[in-house]
């Protein structure tokens, strides 16, 4: 069975975005860290679908497909090309369309989707947010292995993604050059 991975940026006080989504927060310690980048790249490269919400759906194929054909040298390029590539669902209520290489809506129940795509042949699924769609997924136990980037800097207050207590196992740490530090955890 596929597993589900949550890859997500964290301030220490444990939020995803600011009070109105903001997220310019995440670039402000510093240059990238390649090995970082790296550690993004190959998390990526073990899964072949990425799910996410409406809200950040149109931003996220904007932002990646932009790199792909203006920038050649970014140094997220390679990132870019895999995020463009990769098979993007987009789970919305209302919306049943959208535009962006490689995705489709999906407006059916949400558990039933996710456990229908696990119970499938391939690599893992791979969310990478908003903050409400990934907190419902929290709250379904959908998310079989959280990647927590915890960010050198405090918020004050903003967009959480943990709505109820859940008691996690902590498998790894690794602290990078630019101050963050990727917590990996499983549900116990």
């Amino acid at each position: 069975m596929r597993k589900l991975k949550l890859q997500v940026q964290m301030s220490l006080d444990g939020f995803v975005a600011g009070p109105n989504g903001e997220g310019d927060w995440i670039f402000a310690g510093g240059p990238p860290d390649a090995t970082a980048l790296q550690k993004v790249i190959d998390l990526a490269d073990s899964c072949d679908i990425i799910l996410m919400g409406r809200g950040m759906s149109e931003e996220f194929i904007t932002y990646w497909e932009n790199v792909v054909d203006n920038q050649p040298d970014s140094p997220q390029l390679a990132l870019a090309k895999r995020m463009v590539d990769m098979h993007k669902i987009i789970f919305s209520h209302t919306q049943t369309t959208i535009e962006g290489r490689n995705a489709e809506m999906e407006n059916g129940d949400l558990a039933t989707a996710v456990n229908a795509l696990k119970n499938k042949p391939g690599k893992d699924l791979m969310v990478y947010g908003g903050a409400n769609f990934v907190s419902s997924l929290i709250s379904a136990n959908l998310i079989d292995e959280y990647y927590i980037y915890v960010n050198p800097v405090a918020l004050g207050s903003g967009l959480p993604i943990f709505k109820e207590k859940k008691i996690l196992k902590l498998e790894s740490s690794t602290a990078f050059s630019h101050g963050k530090v990727l917590n990996k955890y499983v549900l116990i």
